[in-house]
């Protein structure tokens, strides 16, 4: 059977190896999940390369990045890079666009990303998709004295956007085709965060069931070592929290004074990383302390039907689509089979 409504993100958290992402993309295409996402990090996920490598070992399961950002790359160079990826997988490239961490790009010295620059940029992929050459553009996502790919082409290029606060969000309902949500949103956040995507969509004059959103949840099942939960759960939040947990708990609407605590607890600032990538599991139960239940509560986990159930609700609160997010394809094997199971059920 195939789904879809379902994605998974491939080399999850920090990869051991990058080609570790041939074999999930095989597996994940294998049960049945409808797209596979591929991050950026700087190390041994660059994106392109990553992209390139999906599409050859894959034939039916879409390729989105989700995300990179469109001030790392000239734009002829993310024109290029989107056409030969539809190219390449006959159509299943999704662009997946985002803002980034703008701490990390302060300190590589990277202009921060605006929400009229990625409009603007989508405008002008979408035009050179079409073909045009454009003459002297000078908008918010740079000045070009010539921007033009092929005479010959007429494409669509379908796009997606890893949307957080509301103006990211209206500018997915306004623009893209998919918006994909943080992890750890409250079933609050994410039923306001599809309302608004639909109703901006709505508001531009397009159909809002033509704008997929697409919900992320930390999907991390009992099958998985306690060790391994450890690490996919609260380190991965505490990580959020470290590079933009203001935006995280305004978001949500939770309490700041634990944030502010959390910032300011010995173990949180004795990391000089990610504390996803170099706590110990001992470290990870300290870090654990300082988070409210009810924070790390929004994911699935527990047996594979419960996790299976999480990953339904989130289509109750209106999403699209479900992002299992944190796990590879082999890690998702028991909940993947359950979910088949409840779907054949259904029918």
């Amino acid at each position: 059977m195939s789904f879809p409504e379902l994605g998974f993100y491939a080399l999850a958290g920090q990869a051991n190896s990058s080609r570790d992402l041939l074999d999930e993309v095989r597996d994940g295409e294998r049960m049945g999940f409808g797209t596979a996402f591929i991050s950026e990090r700087y190390n041994k996920k660059e994106a392109a390369t990553l992209c390139g490598a999906a599409a050859a070992v894959s034939d039916n399961i879409t390729i989105a990045t989700g995300v990179t950002n469109h001030n790392t790359r000239h734009p002829m160079v993310t024109a290029g890079f989107a056409r030969t990826m539809s190219s390449l997988t006959g159509g299943r490239f999704v662009l997946g666009l985002g803002r980034g961490i703008p701490r990390m790009q302060d300190a590589f010295g990277m202009e921060r990303v605006t929400t009229a620059q990625m409009e603007d940029f989508v405008g002008v992929m979408r035009r050179l998709f079409r073909g045009e050459a454009i003459f002297g553009h000078d908008g918010p996502a740079g000045s070009y004295p010539v921007l033009h790919l092929d005479n010959d082409l007429d494409e669509y290029l379908r796009t997606n956007i890893a949307a957080f606060g509301p103006n990211s969000l209206d500018l997915g309902g306004r623009v893209f085709d998919e918006v994909v949500l943080h992890t750890y949103f409250t079933d609050e956040t994410t039923s306001r965060a599809v309302e608004r995507v639909k109703t901006a969509a709505e508001a531009a004059g397009r159909d809002p069931a033509s704008v997929r959103v697409w919900s992320c949840l930390a999907t991390l099942g009992d099958h998985l070592s306690y060790d391994l939960r450890m690490k996919k759960s609260v380190g991965r939040l505490a990580t959020y929290l470290q590079g933009y947990g203001d935006l995280m708990v305004k978001t949500n609407n939770w309490d700041p004074a634990v944030l502010e605590a959390f910032r300011a607890s010995e173990i949180v600032g004795s990391f000089s990383g990610a504390i996803d990538a170099v706590a110990t599991t001992e470290e990870l139960e300290q870090v654990g302390e300082l988070l409210p239940e009810d924070w790390l509560a929004n994911s699935a986990t527990g047996t594979p039907a419960e996790c299976v159930a999480a990953v339904r609700h989130q289509l109750d609160l209106g999403c699209d689509a479900v992002i299992m997010h944190g796990a590879t394809p082999t890690e998702l094997e028991p909940i993947m089979a359950e979910y088949q199971k409840a779907q054949e059920g259904n029918r």
